[in-house]
């Protein structure tokens, strides 16, 4: 039975990975995430050939992952990405061919939720390193420097695992879950955070941020705003609190995907 199960989990992340890769809507958000590697260019083209004033790359780096990767990209590739592993399948009219393949309902959800989790991860990481790289040219031989880009890549990466996993849940539940994605993503996430006390750890990203050094932000920088109230849990407590929430919504999806009839609409 486990190997039946492991079987049709690989051949349907096996499809949608290289379908996943080839699709439009993939190159698209693959230049909108290099985004800040045309940042970067633009930071060092100042300061090396137009003479600008020397600024903290570290700290540039920091607030790039900050502002743009952790508060924006992510969110947007989960909520599109997470929400279309059922979606699609509805709007396109091929559930039904889907569920009459010898895989079961949950390898479905499982095979593609990791097939877009692989390569949006893929996607982010690409645009961090080099940025990375750019910013950081002088000092890549410190070893210290790749430790600070492997803490941030980890936080991204459970992000993009946390908010996918709430996503597809969504999308498995929901018939308009973009909408009440974004409800969530650009309302809830980036109003509550910021709320005093225990309210603030009803998000996703407190746990996020709780993984990163509180002088992540230097004080005054333009970003420095995005740890304002901040009352970080412990590291522990928030890695396990991301994976049970991964977990917990992965398996009502899985759930709800097998139980649910859905319907099309002519």
């Amino acid at each position: 039975m486990l190997r039946h199960a492991w079987r049709s989990f690989r051949s349907i992340f096996s499809f949608f990975f290289y379908a996943g890769r080839q699709s439009r809507k993939t190159k698209i958000f693959f230049v909108i995430s290099c985004l800040p590697v045309l940042m970067a260019l633009v930071i060092k083209l100042n300061q090396f050939v137009l003479g600008g004033r020397t600024v903290d790359n570290m700290s540039v780096f920091t607030n790039i992952i900050m502002a743009f990767y952790l508060q924006f990209l992510i969110l947007v590739l989960a909520l599109f990405y997470g929400s279309s592993v059922c979606l699609e399948e509805i709007e396109g009219k091929t559930l039904t061919y889907l569920t009459t393949r010898p895989v079961s309902k949950s390898a479905i959800v499982l095979g593609k939720y990791a097939a877009y989790v692989v390569f949006i991860v893929v996607m982010v990481a690409v645009g961090v390193f080099f940025s990375f790289l750019i910013l950081n040219f002088e000092d890549i031989s410190q070893g210290p420097v790749w430790g600070i880009l492997a803490r941030d890549l980890g936080v991204l990466v459970l992000g993009l695992v946390c908010y996918t996993a709430f996503f597809v849940f969504l999308g498995t539940f929901f018939k308009r879950s973009i909408l009440f994605g974004l409800v969530f993503a650009f309302g809830w996430e980036n109003i509550v955070q910021y709320f005093p006390g225990a309210t603030q750890r009803f998000t996703i990203v407190h746990y996020l941020k709780s993984l990163l050094p509180a002088g992540a932000v230097t004080t005054g920088g333009k970003f420095s705003f995005l740890l304002f109230r901040l009352e970080a849990s412990p590291p522990a407590s928030a890695i396990t609190t991301l994976i049970v929430v991964t977990a917990a919504f992965l398996g009502l999806a899985c759930l709800l995907f097998s139980q649910k009839e859905y319907l099309f609409e002519e």
